[in-house]
């Protein structure tokens, strides 16, 4: 409860940096629990910071050792329990949930010290909550014994779990990372995982144990899916590369082939290439534009739901398949890049880099937005797919009994008061916002699970080849 001091910098072209004022905030003077808008005029220029903060105890984040597990306690299990029940799902409806985890210990790590030992320690990020491990000195397989708690504020967030050597007054290095989406959490299972690259692609080396629990309120959870999604305030910055550049092209042109592929089966109906396959789609034409009626939109997206449900095998091993192959990286390729970097050419034309990074970018958008889409209806994750599903048995019966005037009626009443009900409201579109959740076929492979037996350093694979 002291005094919160904001710097305000500029940032021109990608090294320079100008700090252009300061101002600071006495939190003290500030209530809890109440949106407190300030003005705060900035000291060394012309100008003003038009601030929205908020004072909100945080709890539920903590570290302790096993003896104290706060899920080991039946007496408080059962309170944290009942604090996340359905009955209680109107109350508090940012605290969805509680995550405990166990970070039991490493087994065969990477030597990163040239005594071939390394000095591990653990960090773990659950969105903007970074808690870590003491460290572990001269050893390949440490055993922390720490439990961590987290608040959920986002069931569909994943726990993201990195392995360090510590290096003194030097940045740590990297020996390993795992991302593990909360709603694929076995409760109070000891889970064996192995250790990825930075780009969560392949096998690195060594294996951690984890032991996890997970506990939250499953309409608080589906009320949170169609709001916006909390950004993370430490990313690591996006660089060009021309694997990821290739890869997102891929990804773009798979999605532009299945829809041309959808436009020519239609052109061939239309051209009566096969007889029976044309007759059948005129006579289904005819039928549904006759009995044509607006609640018939949601009940087909319900159909095709049901349809993958029934037989998801052959969609998600494609895309899996498809996932994979676009995530393969060769050793030359791998070089390569190695030797872009050290020659600096990049870097030295910065404006180029600037527009192929936004190109990039783009790609990147426009294929992770049709594979949500895909995944979606894939059941790629069942609670997401589940959800969807009743938003829309609900929206078949609405129409149904509704008149659409109604229905367009109060969407422009709830539009147009929103600012006035609440103006601090974040202007949102609910469907993106779920979409948002459903993870890209990047994703299902950075969120995959390894088999301890097929993981492999890269120098092993190396030696192997050789």
């Amino acid at each position: 409860m002291g005094i919160l001091d904001i710097e305000v910098w500029g940032k021109d072209g990608k090294k320079h940096e100008e700090r252009l004022g300061t101002c600071k905030v006495d939190i003290a003077s500030l209530p809890l629990k109440q949106a407190n808008c300030l003005e705060l005029p900035l000291d060394s220029c012309l100008g003003a910071l038009l601030v929205l903060i908020t004072l909100t105890p945080c709890g539920g984040v903590s570290m302790s050792d096993p003896c104290v597990c706060p899920l080991a306690d039946p007496s408080e299990r059962k309170q944290i329990t009942q604090r996340y029940c359905l009955q209680n799902s109107l109350k508090d409806m940012k605290d969805i949930g509680i995550l405990q985890v166990k970070v039991l210990k490493a087994v065969d790590l990477l030597a990163a010290d040239f005594s071939g030992k390394s000095d591990p320690f653990c960090l773990l990020e659950l969105g903007n909550d970074r808690l870590q491990t003491h460290t572990i000195y001269k050893t390949l397989n440490p055993e922390w014994n720490k439990v961590f708690t987290f608040r959920v504020k986002d069931v569909h967030d994943a726990l993201e779990v990195t392995v360090f050597d510590e290096d003194g007054d030097k940045p740590p290095d990297f020996l390993g990372k795992v991302s593990i989406p909360l709603l694929s959490i076995r409760d109070g299972q000891t889970n064996c995982y192995v250790l990825k690259n930075k780009d969560l692609e392949q096998a690195f080396k060594g294996v951690i144990y984890l032991e996890m629990d997970l506990i939250y309120n499953p309409v608080k959870a589906s009320i949170r899916t169609f709001t916006p999604r909390e950004k993370r305030f430490v990313e690591d910055s996006r660089k060009l590369s021309k694997k990821i550049l290739s890869r997102d092209v891929d990804r773009v042109k798979r999605i532009t082939m299945a829809i041309w592929n959808t436009l020519q089966f239609l052109k061939s109906c239309f051209q009566w290439e096969s007889t029976l396959r044309s007759s059948i789609a005129f006579v289904v034409f005819l039928a549904t534009v006759w009995n044509f009626e607006l609640y018939m939109i949601p009940l087909a997206l319900l159909l095709l739901f049901a349809y993958n449900f029934i037989e998801p095998t052959k969609g998600k091993a494609s895309s899996t398949h498809d996932s994979q192959e676009s995530t393969e990286v060769d050793d030359e390729e791998d070089e390569d890049d190695k030797e872009s970097e050290k020659k600096g050419i990049i870097e030295r034309i910065y404006m180029v880099q600037d527009i192929v990074s936004t190109v990039q970018n783009i790609l990147e958008e426009v294929a992770s937005f049709g594979e949500r889409i895909k995944n979606t209806f894939n059941w790629t994750v069942p609670f997401l797919s589940f959800l969807a599903c009743v938003v829309l048995a609900v929206a078949t019966v609405t129409l149904y009994f509704v008149p659409l005037r109604y229905l367009v009626l109060i969407w422009g009443i709830n539009k147009f008061t929103k600012k006035f009900r609440n103006p601090y409201a974040i202007d949102n579109n609910e469907l993106l916002d779920f979409l948002s959740r459903v993870p890209s076929d990047v994703q299902k492979v950075q969120y995959a699970e390894l088999r301890p037996c097929s993981s492999q350093s890269p120098l092993r694979k190396k030696r192997s080849g050789l």
